[in-house]
């Protein structure tokens, strides 16, 4: 069995529809059609009114409950953002130290290969005093 909540939002659907706009038209129809056939228009209209307002009321708290539902989402949405925010502020930070480590390592990988060349100019000069 559907929760309420179910049934209310298959109601706020349908009365966004098509098929709500024709039956709400002949409805109304019907009641004008019931006045021109011989009906009592105060107990017509009074009835025809009183539908109206019942079906106000609910629709508003219809209308309502899909707005508080909206906002949750939304809630969570805004949520899942910060915590997105929050990672890639992290990943950031991270991408920075490599960028850091990497530079230390061309640093280091620049002393190593001056040394090998001042190894080498040793080198060739041992060989020639010999």
């Amino acid at each position: 069995m559907k929760s309420l909540e179910d049934i209310a939002i298959s109601f706020t659907k349908w009365i966004g529809s098509v098929g709500s706009l024709i039956v709400h038209t002949v409805l109304f129809i019907c009641a004008f059609v019931l006045v021109l056939l011989g009906g009592k228009m105060d107990t017509v209209f009074l009835v025809l009114t009183t539908i109206v307002s019942l079906e106000a009321i609910y629709l508003s708290i219809f209308i309502q409950m899909s707005v508080n539902r909206n906002s949750q989402a939304i809630a969570n949405v805004e949520k899942d953002i910060d915590e997105i925010q929050e990672d890639v502020e992290e990943i950031a930070e991270d991408v920075e130290e490599i960028a850091e480590d990497v530079e230390d390592i061309q640093e280091a990988h620049e002393e190593i290969q001056e040394d090998i060349e001042e190894i080498q100019e040793d080198l060739k000069e041992g060989d020639k005093k010999e």
